[in-house]
């Protein structure tokens, strides 16, 4: 299973891209040799406790270089951006940073906040995932070292227990709603039929990806209505909780799942890892689980004979463009080397992450520590075609911004579907677009 199989896509980056005022130039450092002696370097990150890949990479690099010490530096999960965008400003930040997605990948290149990382880049299989979405004018700016897609987790000792069939690959979005509302009627009061956590994308970036002809910047957001009625729906049903009570008593997709209170989780391939350890470690009960493709739009993308269509940001490393010491940049670049090629993407595989650049062995890894083996999981894995969740435009910060308050405004009730629409798009139109 290589990365052929996947039909990963970056939206019309370079394109959208090639505008004025995002051509920053910023001051390469001439490399040294690779140095011997003691060097240690920052790596920004989240989530330490429950997101293993930082100090996986960090451990990873210092075993081939048992001279460098990479020190990770912990963000808040839910303020990464802003407290980066901050430690930037202030030039005190990390020597390597995440780009967690890339919703604000545009603002951090077009600030001059990202070295010119190009050789890098030009040495990757052209097939890597999300490779395309961080290039300027030809030159990329960062390098995706993981590319994730949204998939359907759900929990086989569940749907046995209430006597619910499998998911097989061909649901569309109306299959998945019946089969929650039936697993919800059958496991009640222990469990819900699903979990869509509290975020916009949970609706949003399906909606997105799979509308023909939806475009986050064409002022036009109609192609979210269907999403968000069957979002609604399932909330009134008590299929799945609402958004109130998921902020009020603060819920975690990762528990409500793993603890087994939700039969389904459509999520992103990264929660094998969390779920996998969680398991491992006793925080999870052992229960049987499977991932398959996300429901889709209609019947044409479903089916193993077809490619399903979801959506997924890669997440990338970029080089602080304040580091001015020629030993931590020539160490600092050979790190992102490292976790976007083969060998970061072994390590990666090991606890069931997703690399950008998969190969044969990448695969057999990844199979082999743990994760689902039925041929529904490896194909869900394998096989499908990835939008971004956040095309790179110079609209797109503001506009997710938007939707972000649309999203709210539906799932709590406070407006109809058909009113934070059209409200969506006036402020797009009147304060981003028009401006």
């Amino acid at each position: 299973m290589n990365r052929s199989m996947r039909a990963v896509l970056g939206v019309a980056a370079a394109a959208t891209l090639a505008l004025a005022g995002c051509t920053s130039e910023v001051n390469q450092v001439q490399e040294e040799p690779f140095p011997t002696g003691p060097v240690e370097i920052s790596l920004a990150g989240w989530s330490f406790a429950s997101t293993p890949e930082f100090q996986t990479l960090a451990d990873g690099f210092h075993a081939l270089h048992p001279n460098v010490t990479v020190k990770l530096v912990e963000y808040d999960a839910a303020q990464y951006d802003t407290l980066l965008a901050a430690d930037l400003a202030a030039s005190k930040a990390p020597d390597v940073y995440i780009l967690k997605n890339l919703k604000n990948f545009y603002t951090y290149q077009s600030n001059g906040q990202l070295k010119d990382v190009s050789d890098i880049a030009a040495k990757l299989p052209a097939e890597t995932g999300g490779l395309d979405n961080y290039k300027v004018n030809g030159k990329a700016y960062a390098v995706p070292y993981r590319q994730d897609s949204w998939v359907l987790y759900y929990n086989k000792d569940l749907f046995d227990k209430a006597g619910v069939k499998y998911p097989d690959g061909t649901w569309t979005w109306d299959d998945y709603v019946a089969t929650a509302k039936e697993l919800t009627t059958k496991l009640s009061p222990n469990a819900k039929g699903t979990y869509e956590h509290s975020w916009q994308s949970t609706v949003q970036g399906f909606a997105l990806a799979q509308t023909p002809g939806a475009q986050i910047d064409s002022g036009d957001f109609s192609w979210a209505k269907p999403y968000y009625q069957r979002a609604l729906d399932l909330q009134n049903s008590g299929a799945q909780e609402t958004l109130g009570s998921i902020t009020t008593n603060k819920l975690g997709y990762q528990a409500q799942f793993g603890t087994q209170k939700a039969a389904m989780l459509p999520m992103g391939t990264w929660f094998v890892a969390t779920l996998l350890a969680g398991q491992a470690k006793g925080d999870y009960p052992n229960f049987s689980w499977g991932i398959a493709p996300a429901p889709q739009f209609d019947k044409s993308t479903t089916g193993t004979n077809n490619t399903p269509v979801t959506f997924g940001d890669p997440t990338g490393l970029g080089l602080n463009a304040a580091i001015s010491d020629n030993t931590t940049f020539t160490v600092a670049k050979e790190f992102i080397r490292y976790a976007a090629g083969v060998e970061g993407g072994k390590a990666l595989a090991g606890i069931g992450i997703t690399p950008a650049n998969t190969t044969d062995e990448v695969a057999s890894i990844y199979f082999a520590k743990g994760a689902p083996t039925d041929d529904l999981s490896k194909f869900a894995w394998g096989k499908h075609k990835t939008l971004p969740e956040n095309p790179v435009t110079k609209y797109t910060t503001q506009i997710q911004n938007i939707l972000g308050g649309m999203h709210t405004a539906i799932l709590t009730n406070s407006k109809s579907v058909d009113e934070a629409i059209a409200e969506a798009q006036n402020k797009a139109k009147n304060e981003v677009l028009n401006q």
